[in-house]
Order: C-alpha cells, then structure tokens, then sequence
C-alpha cells in the first residue's frame, strides 16, 4: 500500500516539474523508469568517480518530497525536506516532521543513484515511507 501512494507521488511530482510537457505523453510507468531506473549496463557506462549534474540532485530531492507528501497524506503533519548534496555526490537527505528526522539517508555516488526496477523503487519508498510513520508514530508527543 505504502509502495503505491509512494509512486503515485512521486509521479505527480515528476510531472509537475514538467513545465513544458515533456513527459506529458509518456505513461507513468516510463516516466519513472527514464528518471530512476538503471540496469547493470547503465551502471557499467557510468564513471566510479564523476560530478553529478543539477538535474539528478533535483531527480533525487524528488524522491523525498515525494516521501514527505506522502507522510503527510498518511499522518496528517507536514514533513520537511533537507538536502545536501557536493558536487562529487557526497551527501544527504533528511525528512523532518515537527522535531522528529523520520528519514535520514546518506549518499555517496549519487551520480549512480537509481534502482534496477520500478519495483525496487515502490519498495524501497513504501519501506522509507513504513519506517517514517513508524518513527514518527514512536516520538511524537
């Protein structure tokens, strides 16, 4: 379930950054494979040490506001997204709610950041999605 509405927000922040529709005819499941999916051979032609561009810092930060929204659509409080991200892809990203960090993920190569399926990454959000509440449910007051 977590998986889903993660995927479906993070779609409407995909397309909602498409300020000249671009991806306007392209169906959801290609939109996200495009911007975050990446298979062994497209690892392979990316270098173990390069800069990563502005577009994938933005891609990236997608993924957690995406995770925040939907925090909020669950929990009804408003997640914050912090991101720090060097120009060698060194960094981190962090969803607060009120007080609480419920999400903290460190990166490093984050030129190579994807996930080898649209599954891998419904999993992975509903899992980062699942331990957000969590946390959020055990700390708050």
């Amino acid at each position: 379930m977590e998986g889903k509405l993660f995927l479906d927000t993070l779609t409407a922040q995909v397309r909602a950054q498409d300020k000249y529709d671009v991806w306007a005819r392209k169906g959801d499941e290609e939109l996200l494979t495009k911007k975050y999916v990446k298979t062994k051979e497209d690892l392979k032609k990316i270098p173990l040490i390069a800069d990563i561009s502005d577009v994938q810092i933005s891609d990236i930060r997608l993924i957690f506001q995406a995770l925040s929204l939907a925090f909020e659509e669950k929990t009804g409080e408003m997640g914050t997204v912090v991101m720090e991200m060097n120009h060698e892809g060194f960094g981190r990203a962090v969803v607060l709610a009120d007080k609480i960090v419920v999400v903290n993920k460190f990166f490093k190569e984050a030129h190579r950041f994807g996930y080898r399926s649209i599954e891998a990454l419904a999993n992975e959000g509903g899992k980062m999605l699942k331990n957000a509440i969590e946390t959020y449910e055990k700390f708050k007051k």
